[in-house]
């Protein structure tokens, strides 16, 4: 198949970025990136890598995964980084607090969730489980064992979410910021200067990674069959993996300024993903609709039309990079949020079947596509 110019896919130039702050940030800190080995996860620990951390701690519960970014960056760097690799399912907090005492990471980036839209409709207490329960030890975990920075990696889809993934995301965003208030709240208390700070990084699709549509219209093409569009008119909003990630490195330098508010990256204009398939059959040598036909198979569950990056314009402010907005942490009641919390993952392990009424609770804008 010929090769295929992603940045003609996505109709405009690559974006260019200056990463030395960050650089200097990270450099000589412990980072810990959860969900190390995915497609986002393990670009994050390429580039972190290229900032000389003391140690960089990647983990993972997929062993394949944790097996390749490991190569790569022993094959790249030798003995020159200090890479530790940890399978671990971060549900588990026995086993996450071994991990934290262990390593004592100064920044951790919490890339660790279940991604995949239809998927998580068909499993929402296995959604919970993993997204919210394991963002919820992670972050515990670093205001307990003093971790300086928390970067929870979050989704256009935690904005007025129509499925499962998305409202699961939108409450990972809301613990964030209630955990922030708790790690400021004790360190004035005990007159403390330093506490853990918390954020979020807010973006949309990632072109490439694992499941996207890059990836199953190459394999469709390849094969020769039909390109399957879920609806004509769906629009999503695109980056490359490397211009995501260094937009989230970039911003996580700016949680010294801003914690406790959610970052959302500049994605540029919506796609139309009719277009986007057009193109890319058009860019492996074929035309549309007479050597590859493309059809429409309609929405799948949990999917919207158009997705937005912000819940409120209003409350959006920007900062020094034109690229990187910052939505200001709207003012929610920590005590009963945590006891609707704590109902909702209660009721996960427990496999309820009102999952979605739960979840309505805690995020009132959520409206089930089913």
């Amino acid at each position: 198949m010929k090769q295929i110019n992603e940045y003609e896919l996505l109709n405009r130039k690559p974006s260019k970025f200056d990463l030395s702050k960050a650089s200097a940030f990270i450099r000589d800190k412990v980072v810990m990136v959860t969900g190390g080995g995915g497609s986002i996860g393990s670009e994050l620990c390429r580039q972190v890598a290229k900032m000389s951390p003391r140690k960089l701690v990647i983990l993972d519960m997929c062993e394949e995964n944790i097996f390749w970014i490991k190569s790569d960056l022993q094959m790249e760097y030798g003995n020159s980084l200090n890479i530790v690799t940890v399978i671990a399912n971060v549900q588990e907090v026995k086993r996450f607090d071994q991990i934290m005492e262990e390593h004592r990471p100064d920044f951790l980036i919490h890339a660790a969730a279940y991604k995949h839209v239809p998927l998580m409709e068909e499993n929402p207490n296995e959604a919970i489980k993993n997204n919210v329960l394991g963002t919820y030890n992670a972050a515990d975990a670093a205001m307990r064992y003093h971790v300086q920075w928390f970067v929870l990696i979050s989704t256009d889809k935690a904005v007025r979410p129509a499925s499962i993934m998305g409202a699961s995301k939108r409450i990972c965003e809301l613990m964030i910021q209630m955990m922030n208030h708790q790690s400021h709240e004790h360190a004035l208390q005990n007159k403390e200067s330093n506490y853990t700070r918390f954020s979020a990084v807010r973006f949309g699709n990632v072109l490439g990674s694992s499941g996207s549509v890059l990836p199953i219209f190459r394999k469709q093409i390849e094969e020769g069959n039909t390109v399957t569009v879920t609806d004509k008119n769906v629009t999503r909003y695109f980056m490359t993996v490397q211009e995501a990630v260094s937009l989230v490195l970039e911003a996580t330098y700016y949680t010294q300024k801003y914690d406790g508010d959610i970052f959302v990256l500049d994605m540029g204009e919506p796609i139309k993903i009719d277009d986007f398939a057009r193109n890319l059959i058009q860019q492996s040598g074929y035309t549309p609709d007479v050597d590859i036909k493309v059809e429409y198979t309609g929405l799948r569950s949990g999917e919207k039309i158009f997705e937005d990056c912000f819940i409120d314009k209003d409350k959006v402010i920007q900062t020094e990079n034109e690229k990187i907005y910052i939505e200001q942490s709207e003012k929610i009641d920590d005590v009963t949020f945590k006891y609707q919390l704590q109902k909702l993952i209660s009721a996960s392990l427990n496999e309820a079947e009102n999952i979605k009424e739960l979840i309505k609770e805690i995020v009132p804008t959520y409206k089930s596509s089913n």
